[in-house]
């Protein structure tokens, strides 16, 4: 049985994509089969990976609008263990497009359900929203993992999100947890970040990750060069630190 972990965080810019893309490729060097799915119409984990949300078998849009299978869309990457759903700017209308349909937020939850690809982790990137996208991968997941910034505001919105895991859990899907806040874009020379650190810990306790993920140069970069940090500089601060995030959920269960 595939482990459908998801990342999500209604707050922009703190590192949902960069951990989806960081954290299945860290994943797939323990040689664990991994599925990324992109569930952001911006495609940035697409990208970040070096593919096209634009391949002619389609992508997680068409998949969920019934026009092709799960599998179908399903490309490879340059990791001998991670493949990828692609996704592009087409996801922007399905909240609209499927206001109608009944069980609406069941619908990645039942694709994933019907793919016979064996997976050992299957992660997905959300939006910065909690709208269709989200809801659905919520609906879809046995965890939910929140990347949280060590910075001003860094707590605002996560009692929204989550209040949403709640109401996710007690509606549609009993087997959804909170698997852990990760802590990114940590600079050690920054009092700030230190104070939020000792917050979140104070307020969470074990569910934050041990494991940081320090604001990095290289971790930056890599997404513009359409390469996971463990390529594209694997002696960085980002990929020894996402490598130990791996370590961390595989021995924890998650």
């Amino acid at each position: 049985m595939s482990k459908i972990i998801c990342i999500a965080n209604q707050k922009g810019g703190v590192g949902k994509t960069t951990t989806a893309i960081n954290l299945s490729a860290s994943l797939a060097a323990a040689e664990k089969k991994t599925l990324l799915i992109d569930g952001d119409s911006q495609g940035n984990a697409t990208s970040g990976m070096g593919s096209d949300g634009n391949a002619k078998a389609g992508n997680l849009y068409n998949a969920l609008i019934g026009q092709t299978a799960l599998a179908n869309v399903i490309v490879s990457s340059c990791l001998p263990h991670l493949d990828l759903i692609p996704s592009n700017q087409d996801l922007i209308g399905m909240e609209v497009e499927f206001i109608q349909l009944e069980e609406r937020e069941h619908r990645l939850r039942r694709l994933l359900k019907e793919m016979d690809r064996p997976y050992d982790y299957i992660v997905i990137d959300c939006p910065p929203s909690l709208g269709f996208m989200t809801i659905n991968a919520l609906t879809a997941s046995d965890s939910l993992i929140v990347p949280l910034q060590c910075e001003y505001f860094a707590m605002e919105g996560l009692a929204y999100l989550l209040n949403t895991v709640k109401l996710v859990k007690t509606r549609m899907n009993p087997q959804l947890s909170l698997g852990g806040i990760v802590l990114t874009m940590f600079d050690s020379r920054n009092l700030l970040a230190h104070r939020v650190s000792e917050d979140v810990r104070k307020h969470f306790g074990n569910k934050v990750f041990n494991t940081v993920i320090p604001r990095n140069v290289r971790l930056s970069e890599s997404p513009s060069h359409g390469l996971p940090i463990i390529l594209y500089d694997i002696k960085s601060r980002g990929a020894m630190a996402y490598m130990e995030l791996a370590q961390e959920i595989i021995q924890g269960g998650i």
